[in-house]
């Protein structure tokens, strides 16, 4: 699930836009203010903004996107159908773009293309915690978090299911494999050596909650 940050002052364009993203699966949030935009870039998987807005344009909110978040894929929608118009989106740094009126499955495709081409589908972002899944690195507030391969798996398992409760046991033969050790209290060691890392306490977790008598589970956002 990818975060869809729309910012488009046109109230129908966002409601459609926002019905059709979130039914292919993404969390959406929507602004109508370039501005008011600027501190929602740091939590979005990929921004779709619109050329006109108010208080900032949406070509200056890209090329702000670009220098601080150069990793963000951006599409921009505009009325703007000249090559010249194009071309200074495309230049301050826009991935890709849509000219109005435009099918809004158009837009949905355009940024599942956008979120494969950034790989967002290989990481695992909660709050302020982030996890690259294939280079199986771990970022907490931006800075690097490390940890052994075993404490990375057991993390990785469970943020990809938010909410989901994992058994010890089953947690032990996901990450030990089917030859696991029997004696779940390991679970319990590295779990309790994760959360240190983290400076997640058991006893008000944000991220790694504890169920009594069931296991463990990610908390969901």
């Amino acid at each position: 699930m990818a975060t869809v940050l729309i910012v488009d002052d046109d109230p129908a364009i966002v409601e459609i836009l926002e019905a059709y993203l979130r039914a292919d699966g993404h969390r959406v949030e929507t602004e109508d203010h370039g501005l008011a935009a600027l501190p929602l870039l740091a939590r979005a998987d990929v921004a779709v903004l619109d050329w006109m807005l108010p208080g900032m344009s949406g070509v200056d909110l890209t090329a702000y996107a670009r220098q601080e978040y150069p990793q963000l894929p951006v599409l921009l929608l505009t009325a703007r159908g000249e090559e010249e118009d194009r071309l200074r989106g495309l230049n301050a740094g826009a991935d890709d773009y849509v000219v109005k009126p435009f099918s809004p499955r158009e837009v949905v495709a355009r940024v599942r293309a956008l979120l494969r081409r950034a790989g967002v589908g290989e990481r695992i972002v909660a709050g302020e915690l982030s996890l690259n899944l294939p280079g199986r690195t771990v970022t907490l507030r931006g800075q690097p978090v490390t940890l052994s391969r075993t404490e990375f798996d057991l993390l990785a398992t469970l943020a990809q299911y938010p909410g989901l409760i994992w058994a010890r046991e089953r947690l032990m033969e996901r990450v030990w494999g089917p030859n696991y050790p029997g004696v779940t209290r390991v679970v319990d060691v590295h779990i309790a050596s994760v959360r240190r890392k983290l400076g997640d306490d058991p006893d008000a977790p944000t991220f790694i909650e504890t169920v009594r008598g069931l296991g463990y589970r990610f908390r969901e956002e």
